[in-house]
């Protein structure tokens, strides 16, 4: 039996959990609000201040369905309390990033700024003039802002300009040499 599926989901005081027909499950909390449906064969029970999911069989995809359903879940809970956050670092001489009102606005040497709007559930913080954070409750969410955001300028391997997550390491390759005589 999948350990990630079995293990049960604690309901931090402060979090409301709904599932109603469909399993559709509304999870609220003081951060926000989460909505997801879930497949119908994963059965999602909420019993002494835990949530459960079980499986109806042991056939392949829901063994698969198992897992996922629980860790779903379990981001909703965490998404609600505490929230997600994507730290983005901005490398390059003259690449800095400024947010103005609602609007993240960049200079990543092209001959333009690059200006990203803040979407409903996500929020930008600049702390620094190289450094971007993403928060929001929705992980899937704050994790595709982030992305989009790093695509605007991908780091490069030579000199490592761009836009790289904080954790990230950049595979380095040595330049040009002299020609050889």
């Amino acid at each position: 039996m999948s350990r990630i599926g079995r293990t049960p989901i604690a309901i931090p005081a402060g979090v409301e959990i709904r599932v109603e027909d469909g399993n559709v499950v509304t999870v609220k909390g003081p951060k926000g609000s989460l909505t997801q449906q879930f497949k119908p064969t994963m059965t999602i029970t909420q019993e002494n201040g835990h949530l459960h999911v079980t499986r109806p069989d042991d056939n392949k995809a829901n063994r698969a369905l198992h897992g996922l359903t629980r860790s779903l879940l379990h981001n909703m809970v965490v998404g609600v309390t505490e929230g997600f956050k994507k730290e983005l670092d901005v490398n390059g001489v003259g690449y800095r990033v400024v947010k103005e009102g609602n609007k993240l606005v960049m200079n990543l040497g092209y001959s333009h700024q690059v200006i990203v709007e803040e979407v409903p559930g996500i929020t930008f913080e600049v702390p620094g003039p190289n450094k971007i954070i993403v928060h929001g409750c929705d992980r899937q969410q704050v994790g595709q802002i982030a992305a989009e955001i790093r695509e605007k300028r991908p780091p490069e391997p030579y000199k490592g300009k761009g836009i790289k997550y904080t954790d990230e390491v950049i595979r380095r390759k040595a330049g040009k040499t002299g020609a050889k005589k």
